[in-house]
């Protein structure tokens, strides 16, 4: 199995919108690198909030999950350009671009080391072989302190590893249930 460098990510991986790679001043960098692809975080978030909103406690269930936990949040609609994820809390939250996974590659996701630095990190499973949409990132806040998220710039980095044999079952072909999702997508269990 090779990683994939930069050339081969532009040839055989499909990114919508693509980026290449450059300096932006003031900005957490994204787009293509050498072995890697920096992903941008979008404008909408949903982070976690202390208690439901019907009150009571919460429990977070992944089998019978309930966006009541979440408050969501648009920096695009309240023209802000970043947003805070509270001390020791968690938010979801869609990348800019869309990605096609070709049926002989499989992608890892690993944080960006600035914000790795600030106690951010980013969790997300590997997209699988055949695997299309957009990517939800999963951010946690480790640290005591709120935390911002700037929207449209680097979050997190996809490295692509080509395998040396295509696999008998893709993503597409178990019908995976985060398939073609369109952005920022909450846990189910089908």
């Amino acid at each position: 199995m090779a990683v994939l460098c930069d050339t081969q990510i532009r040839e055989l991986i499909g990114i919508e919108p693509f980026a290449d790679a450059q300096k932006r001043p003031g900005r957490i960098s994204f787009g293509v690198s050498s072995y890697g692809y920096d992903v941008r975080v979008g404008t909408r978030f949903k982070i976690f909030t202390p208690t439901p909103r019907s009150g009571g406690i919460a429990v977070v269930d992944p089998k019978r999950f309930s966006d009541e936990f979440m408050v969501e949040v648009d920096t695009a609609s309240t023209g802000s350009d970043f947003v805070i994820i509270p001390p020791n809390s968690f938010a979801l939250c869609e990348t800019v671009e869309t990605f096609t996974i070709p049926r002989d590659v499989l992608v890892i996701c690993v944080g960006k080391s600035t914000y790795a630095r600030c106690g951010l990190i980013v969790n997300v499973t590997p997209l699988e072989p055949e695997w299309r949409g957009k990517v939800t990132l999963e951010i946690s806040n480790t640290t005591p302190l709120p935390a911002k998220v700037y929207a449209s710039e680097g979050m997190a980095q996809l490295v692509f590893l080509k395998a040396d044999r295509v696999c008998a079952v893709s993503y597409a072909d178990k019908k995976g249930k985060y398939q073609d999702q369109d952005g920022l997508t909450l846990p189910r269990v089908d």
